[in-house]
This record gives structure tokens, sequence and C-alpha cells, in this order.
């Protein structure tokens, strides 16, 4: 892969997706008859959330920094087993992914671009893909994501159709400042005075109706988790004190039978010296009644 194919790809996953596939086009044809222009053509316009990691990655580079650093973490803890603190990280891990994903729709909404929550999914499925797995890790780093990720850390994941080329895997995405809001336009004549908005005071109204909307939506999905982490915790602890009892009375009865397997055996070593004992008055019974008999035998006429 050439380093012009790599510049080349780097400068067109950084634009918007309206301007993706006209800039790609324009490019190709300026590179026409070359190898170079025949792959540029094939690059494909990345999926919306692919567009939002890919814009992360290069507006917020520290943000995916934490995410992978967290990432390495909890693959160190989970090779060494160390159930605890692999619990702490993967709790750093849902909070991480859950705040820079918020992060990642704030920048798409200063671009103009509206995130859903499922895109939102997507992309927090993508950042958690790249803390479990190393490749997925170098995949969103890239900057060139096609398609989001999701992997659950276990399989190895093909990354052949996520990543615009695959073959940049350990690339890393050129950063990219995030445009200032009170800069004046090129060209744009500077405002010699302020006109209030009369309509102020209404959309920050209905901005403000908006952000409590979402955050009570988000109380409400954080209150059913929570419930149901609760109904599973009480079944498991109800389930632990049944299993409980029917240990202690295993065990109870284990100890009953072990008495009774000694009593046995006392008995039965008892019952060996009795049948001993009656085995010898059986063989004196005996020999005295054979000595009678030969003794009546020999005075017969």
């Amino acid at each position: 892969m050439s380093e012009e194919l790599l510049a080349v790809a780097d400068e067109l996953y950084a634009l918007t997706l309206a301007e993706f596939t006209p800039a790609r086009d324009a490019r190709a044809k300026q590179l026409k008859g070359s190898d170079l222009g025949t792959a540029v053509k094939t690059l494909k316009k990345p999926s919306l959330a692919a567009w939002v990691v890919n814009l992360l990655v290069r507006r917020d580079p520290d943000q995916v920094d934490q995410v992978l650093t967290v990432g390495a973490a909890l693959r160190e803890a989970a090779a060494a087993m160390s159930g605890e603190q692999l619990r702490a990280l993967t709790r750093q891990r849902r909070q991480v992914t859950a705040a820079v994903t918020q992060q990642a729709r704030s920048l798409a909404s200063e671009a103009g671009v509206k995130v859903t929550q499922a895109v939102a999914d997507q992309v927090e499925a993508t950042l958690t893909a790249a803390m479990l797995d190393e490749r997925c890790s170098q995949a969103v780093r890239s900057g060139l994501l096609v398609t989001a990720i999701t992997t659950t850390g276990v399989d190895e994941v093909d990354l052949g159709g996520a990543v615009a080329l695959p073959g940049a895997l350990g690339f890393e995405a050129s950063p990219v400042a995030s445009p200032d809001p009170d800069a004046p336009a090129a060209g744009a004549r500077p405002d010699l005075h302020v006109v209030p908005d009369p309509e102020a005071e209404e959309k920050a109204r209905a901005a403000a109706q908006e952000a409590l909307d979402e955050a009570e939506d988000e109380v409400r999905t954080a209150r059913s988790a929570y419930e149901e982490t609760v109904s599973a915790q009480s079944e498991l602890e109800a389930r632990s004190m049944q299993l409980q009892a029917e240990i202690d009375e295993l065990k109870r009865r284990l100890a009953d039978l072990e008495a009774s397997a000694d009593e046995v055996d006392d008995e039965l070593g008892d019952a060996e010296e009795a049948r001993t004992e009656a085995y010898a008055e059986l063989e004196e019974a005996t020999a005295t009644r054979d000595a009678a008999a030969a003794e009546l035998e020999r005075r017969s006429p």
C-alpha cells in the first residue's frame, strides 16, 4: 500500500458525509489512468456511525487514547485472571465508552449531523470493540472506518469490510482542529452591530426542554437497568440461600450416615467374634457327639 493512497484516504475520510463522494470522484478523476486513481475510486463511503467514530478520532484524539488505554489495561487484567481488577476495569470501560460516545454525538452535532440513539449504540459498540480487541483498536485509530464494529472479545473479528484500507492497520489518522465558531468565514464582511434574536428565549427554552426530555429518557433507561440488576441479585440471593440450606441438610445427613456406619462397624466386629465362638462350640459339640457314637458302637454286641 502506497503512502500516497494512505494520504488521500486520510484526507477523504476527514470530510463530511456530503462531501465524501464528490471529493473522492474528483480525486479519482484527477488520477485517472493510474493505479492510484483506480484505488481511490474504490474507497467506500462510511456509514453514519463509522463517520462519527472517524470524526471523534480526528477531532478529539485524547478521548480516543483514553478509551484505548483503558482497553489495553482491561485485556491485561483478563490475561492475568485478576478478577477484582477486571470487574473494576469493566465498570470503567462502560463509563468511558458512554461518556466518549456522548462526546462523539456532540462533535457530530457541531458538524450539523444529528445522531440518533440507534447510531449512538453502534458508535459505543465500536468503541467497546476497540477496547476488547487490539486489531479493532488499530482499526478505530486509523480513522478509516466504513462500518461500525462489534465483537465479544473472544472470536477474531473480520475487519476486511470494516476499514477502507484493511492493510492500513497501524496507521493513525491525522488530527483535525475543531472549527472555531467565533472565527469569521473567509471573505465574510464583519458585523457592524448586533441585532438581538427575538426568538432567542423560545429557542433556549426549546433546547432546554429537549435536553430535559433526553435526560429523562436516560433516567428511565438507567432505572430500568437498575431494577433488572436488583431483581437478578434478589433471585441469586434466594437461590444462594436455598443451596446453602440444601448443603447444610446434606452435611447433617452425611454426619448421621457416618455415625450409623460406625455403629454398624462395631456391631459387625461383635458379630464376627460371636460367629467365631459359636463355630468353636459347634466343633466341640460335634467332637463330643462323634466320640459318644463311637463308644456306643464299640459296646454294642
